[in-house]
């Protein structure tokens, strides 16, 4: 167990560190820092720090940087989270009010979290498995063309343009659109896919040539709609931050990128939070070896029925305290906002 004494040591330097980029000495904490300590006592808690494993040397001569190690020992006892200004709050209530639908503000949240934090931002579709429908559209754009737009309580609205056999029933897209929305309004996703189902067998048309084939493919494609509307999907933005710490990852950077391309990658960086709490894994605590120098900043958001999670990435040198402060907050307003309540409340 380390005393205040070193903990404090330790904390400043974690600060110095994420604040200059350059290995930390003595004499550095000595000038910066009010320890209250001579500068040898300082020595000798940095080399009982080297030792339990805290902090490195990173070459001769140089000062101490912190280990994956010490930097956990930071989050979790030394930083306390840095919450964001009033004038930021409501940037960020102002920025998402503006939103007009799911993707939107999805689009505006992982924006706003790479611009905040300065490094990459992952931002988790809610997951749809509890939304409902709330609206179906069948409309004939062209001869031969349909548009199916399909509308959940979450404000997800999906189209889809088929292509048919030219309409010789002015009536059949009105007759079939007020059964598809009768039979499947305000039923969850799953049960609304069941309903379109038993309704494809039920529906009867004068001409099963063309009329038959029509109501066939829109109904096939519906079925396509709302098996992608449960699918889960994750945005990224912000990957050009990671240039500006390029010699953080020691000419990994490449895999590092490569890896942030990767869908199912992101999804096991935010799979495993399952609650409003910040989450911090660092370093290899990743479990990806192409991320071993990245450290991951996460939050689940939404209510329980659509939870999902966001979060941001990057080098295992960030500012903690101000990563995680925004993360949480940026959590709360757009958990807020794709639940329906008032931001502002």
């Amino acid at each position: 167990m380390l005393d205040d004494r070193k903990l404090a040591v330790l904390r400043a330097i974690v600060q110095d560190y994420v604040a200059t980029e350059e290995p930390v000495g003595s004499k550095a904490l000595v000038d910066r820092h009010n320890l209250g300590v001579s500068p040898a006592t300082i020595r000798n808690d940095m080399a009982v720090l080297e030792e339990e494993g805290y902090i490195a040397q990173p070459h001769t001569s140089a000062g101490r940087i912190p280990t994956d190690k010490g930097y956990r020992l930071f989050v979790d006892r030394l930083a306390a989270v840095r919450p964001l200004s009033p004038a930021e709050r409501r940037a960020i209530g102002q920025f998402l009010d503006s939103a007009v639908n799911l993707d939107d503000v999805v689009d505006r949240t992982v924006r706003l979290l790479s611009q905040l934090t300065r490094q990459v931002a992952v931002v988790q579709y809610p997951s749809l498995s509890g939304a409902t429908v709330r609206h179906l559209e069948l409309l004939a754009i062209a001869p031969g063309r349909v548009m199916i737009v399909l509308i959940t309580d979450t404000g997800r609205v999906e189209q889809r343009v088929v292509e048919v056999p030219v309409l010789t029933s002015e009536d059949l897209l009105g007759d079939l659109r007020a059964r598809l929305n009768a039979a499947m309004d305000g039923k969850r996703l799953a049960a609304a896919d069941a309903a379109r189902l038993a309704l494809a067998g039920e529906f009867a048309v004068a001409d099963r040539l063309t009329e038959g084939v029509v109501v066939d493919k829109l109904i096939a494609t519906l079925g396509e709609m709302i098996d992608e509307s449960r699918d889960q999907r994750v945005v990224l933005a912000g990957a050009a931050n990671l240039t500006r710490a390029g010699h953080d990852f020691h000419d990994s950077l490449h895999l590092v990128l490569e890896a942030l391309e990767e869908q199912v990658v992101l999804m096991r960086l935010l799979g495993e939070v399952v609650s409003a709490d910040v989450t911090v894994r660092i370093g290899h605590e990743t479990a990806l070896a192409a991320l071993s120098g990245t450290s991951v900043v996460s939050s689940a958001y939404g209510h329980p029925e659509m939870v999902s999670r966001l979060g941001v990435i990057g080098p295992t040198r960030m500012d903690y305290p101000g990563t995680m402060g925004a993360v949480r907050a940026v959590a709360r307003y757009v958990g807020q906002k794709v639940s329906g309540e008032n931001l502002h409340a």
